[in-house]
């Protein structure tokens, strides 16, 4: 009977020790690339919800912007014309906006008017209670809905 030379046992020992080696690295660089791919669609994705969220931010400035621009082209009706009451609107390279003047008694006004730009919307609602000799705003506010 031959018996094993405790050379040949060794090296049957160390090629077990080195396909286990292998099979544990192989597995931590799976771990690792997925670890990473996770993080970095997480990035991507929050990046695309950032900028989103910016467009939607200026859009919505400029819809402000154009309302307000829409207010003070009603107001310049009114000061053109004392018995002024009607709608208006202006279309500008931003967007487009539209203003009501309600005539609400002697010289007080209720002046209306939006702005849209994109899908944004904003409203203001403004109170005159005097034109003459200066118009005299009472409240000048943004709002939800008319």
């Amino acid at each position: 009977m031959i018996t094993p030379r405790p050379f040949m046992v060794r090296l049957r020992l160390d090629k077990k020790l080195i396909k286990t080696e292998g099979y544990v690295t192989l597995l931590s660089v799976l771990v690792v690339g997925a670890v990473g791919l996770a993080i970095t669609v997480s990035l991507v994705l929050l990046g695309l919800g950032a900028s989103q969220s910016s467009l939607s931010l200026e859009k919505s400035a400029q819809a402000k912007s154009l309302a307000n621009a829409c207010a003070e082209q009603a107001l310049q009706e009114v000061r053109n014309d004392i018995n002024f009451s009607g709608s208006g609107n202006l279309s500008l390279t931003q967007g487009s906006c539209s203003f009501t003047v309600a005539n609400t008694g002697s010289e007080s006004r209720l002046i209306i008017a939006s702005g849209q730009a994109g899908k944004a919307v904003r409203k203001v609602k403004l109170n005159i209670d005097q034109i003459n000799p200066q118009i005299n705003i009472l409240s000048w506010q943004e709002l939800a809905d008319f």
